[in-house]
Order: structure tokens, then sequence, then C-alpha cells
């Protein structure tokens, strides 16, 4: 059973999900989306994805749509045709990368500025990926690199994770699965 499979049922909802999964390249998204996918649908060998790829799959309970968008530079800017529709944001940071820290940075800023996402409640997983990696920067160290204290407006959360042990996967699962249920919950109590 995938980590999306269990997120599923929590939720206990017939509904659609999308996910948005962004970050620098190489710092480890396909790797964890496929850690995240049912066991038996999960790929032996990743790649590293050219332009964006969309992964989609069924649970008993909700379908996922993840939008795994590459992190190379000349694709980053495909990234905000994506935001309207994403109703939560998995953004995976290499920890291990302390030089490109600043542009991971740059990224963020732009993200949480961009009018599709800068007004809205949306909630941001933080994935402070590769802790296996000897040097590594703490989940702390990496928070306070992207000023994550002044993202005031939006829950978020971030972990220290090792996809390739899929170390740190459930912890964020289960943050993403209280937000999508309060959002949920909220926005049944707002027509009621």
């Amino acid at each position: 059973m995938g980590l999306f499979d269990k997120l599923a049922g929590w939720l206990g909802l017939k509904k659609e999900v999308n996910v948005l999964c962004l970050g620098l390249d190489n710092s480890g998204k396909t790797t964890i989306i496929n850690r995240l996918k049912p066991s038996n649908a999960q790929a032996q060998d990743i790649v590293p994805t050219i332009g964006f790829s969309i992964e989609k799959f069924k649970t008993s309970s909700l379908s996922f749509t993840v939008f795994d968008m590459s992190g190379q530079g000349r694709y980053r800017n495909l990234w905000e045709h994506y935001y309207k529709e994403g109703q939560a944001i998995i953004f995976v940071i290499d920890s291990a990368d302390k030089l490109r820290m600043v542009v991971a940075k740059e990224e963020l800023d732009t993200l949480l500025n961009h009018p599709d996402i800068k007004h809205r409640r949306i909630p941001i997983l933080f994935f402070a990926n590769k802790m296996d990696v000897r040097d590594a920067l703490s989940s702390v160290k990496v928070s306070q690199l992207l000023c994550l204290e002044n993202i005031k407006d939006k829950p978020w959360h971030i972990c220290a994770t090792d996809a390739l042990k899929g170390e740190g996967l459930q912890e964020g699962v289960d943050w993403l699965q209280d937000q999508m249920t309060q959002s949920n919950q909220n926005n049944q109590n707002m027509r009621s």
C-alpha cells in the first residue's frame, strides 16, 4: 500500500486531488513521487524529468494527479501554468546542494508571489531531501536559508527525508492529509 493510498483512506473522500511537485532539478522529486505511489505502480528505474510528467493513479477513495515538474532552469517557467489547478504543493529541496540553496529560495519566492498562489491558502509541504548524503543541511537549517518563517498566510511544514529509503515521507503525507481534511471541512462549513 503506497503512502497516497493511506492518505486517501484517511481522507475518506471521493475526489481528485491535484498536487504540484516542484523543486530544482536533481532534488529528488521523481523519486519521492515514485515512493508515494502504490508499491505495484512504482518504477524500478528513475530518470530525470524533462519538461514535466503527469502521474495519475487512483486509490479506493481518491484520484490523484501529481504534476512532476522538471526543475531544470529552462523548464521552470512552465510551473506557473499549473498553479491554478494545484490544491497542494510539495516543494523538494536537495539538502546537500548548498551552492544552489539561493536558487531554490528564488524559485520559492517567485512561486509564493505568483498571482495564482499569492492569495490562496494552499498547503505547502517541504521535503528537505537527501538526508543520507554526508554534510547535508538539517531541515532546520534549510528552513532558515529559505526563510520559511516568513510564510504567514499559508500552512507549511518541512520534513527531513531520504527519498531512496522512503524515510520522512510518511510524516509529510500525514501533515498534508491533515491540511486537506481541514480545508475540506472548512469548505463544507462555509456551504452550510
